[in-house]
């Protein structure tokens, strides 16, 4: 196929041409390169210069084009091979040091820290054996890297050796230059995301979560679980009134009236009202399907009883009835 048979139904913005040659191009009835093409060149060349006709030529492959191949981006990965097969555990710890403080040399040249490491074990017999480390922050100090393959390294099975190490950083994130001081210091972030990749070492980085906040007036709507080591703390939740610390499914107790009862039984237990605060009306989100809340709007009360319980109650006034839903601390 030849170029002009392969460009001619397309537009000439096709050209890399200026807003206003394209304009006047297609005024013109010029609408294609087709119809470009099949134009008279000198008027052309006349009223819209030699760049016109010189994107045609280009395009059609009769006049070259310089172009600027982009950069290979860094391969972030180290290899060692080995005369001899090893087996030991500290055998490949001491291999896998080598490699990662190459690894984190390269890393800190790019101001870039790692997220995801891979640590590839190719024995003799050619089975693989991968070992995946995520952290919890990026990281390129090889010093804190290092125990965190401990675990993985111990589970492998060397078989009848291993003769070759490969390190590659999977995931990368960057990691700017700061100029440190004695006034600012962010050691307790760096301790809590050590303490996070540790237990992620063991439990994996996603069964770490934390609350944060919803956009939902409901109680048991209003927050979400998230792995804490892919976000940030909130540091307010919307609403002014208190939350319990444990929210549950509502548990039906005995109760008359809108207001709390002074006597009930919750959980085997004989609980006496000793300070109501509220009612706090809460309305259905009338927009969602929840079977949970089809007995209409609750008023809910913050109860302390004279046993030492604080709990969390709520009255539904379409159908009467008491329910406790959570416990404060």
């Amino acid at each position: 196929m030849q170029p002009l048979e392969a460009l001619s139904q397309l537009p000439v913005a096709a050209l890399r041409l200026e807003r206003k040659t394209d304009v006047a191009l297609q005024r013109l009835g010029l609408r294609t390169i087709g119809d470009l093409a099949s134009a008279a060149r000198p008027p052309l060349a006349r009223r819209f210069g030699k760049d016109l006709l010189m994107r045609l030529d280009q395009a059609l492959g009769a006049q070259p084009e310089e172009i600027t191949p982009l950069a290979e981006p860094p391969q972030y990965a180290v290899r060692m091979t080995l005369p001899e097969p090893i087996g030991f555990c500290a055998d490949v710890m001491a291999g896998a040091e080598r490699l990662l403080a190459q690894l984190c040399a390269k890393l800190a040249a790019h101001e870039v820290g790692a997220r995801v490491l891979c640590l590839s074990l190719r024995r003799v017999d050619g089975a693989p054996q991968d070992i995946e480390l995520r952290l919890a922050r990026p990281l390129h100090d090889a010093g804190r890297i290092l125990p965190l393959f401990q675990r993985g390294i111990g589970a492998v099975d060397a078989g009848f050796g291993i003769d070759q190490l490969r390190l590659s950083a999977v995931v990368i994130e960057k990691i700017p230059a700061q100029q440190l001081s004695h006034t600012a210091s962010s050691s307790h972030k760096d301790q809590f995301d050590d303490l996070l990749t540790r237990l992620g070492a063991r439990i994996g980085l996603e069964n770490i979560q934390r609350f944060l906040p919803a956009d939902s007036h409901i109680p048991e709507r209003g927050f979400i679980l998230a792995a804490a080591a892919f976000c940030e703390p909130s540091r307010a939740w919307p609403g002014a009134q208190p939350r319990p610390l444990c929210l549950f499914s509502p548990e039906a107790i005995v109760g008359h009236g809108p207001n709390p009862p002074k006597r009930f039984r919750w959980r085997r237990m004989s609980l006496t009202t000793g300070r109501a605060v509220g009612p706090e009306r809460i309305m259905p989100e009338w927009w969602l399907e929840d079977e949970n809340w089809r007995s209409g709007l609750r008023d809910y009360w913050r109860v302390d009883t004279c046993e030492g319980r604080r709990l969390w109650l709520f009255y539904t006034p379409r159908n009467p009835a008491w329910f406790v839903q959570g416990e404060f601390a």
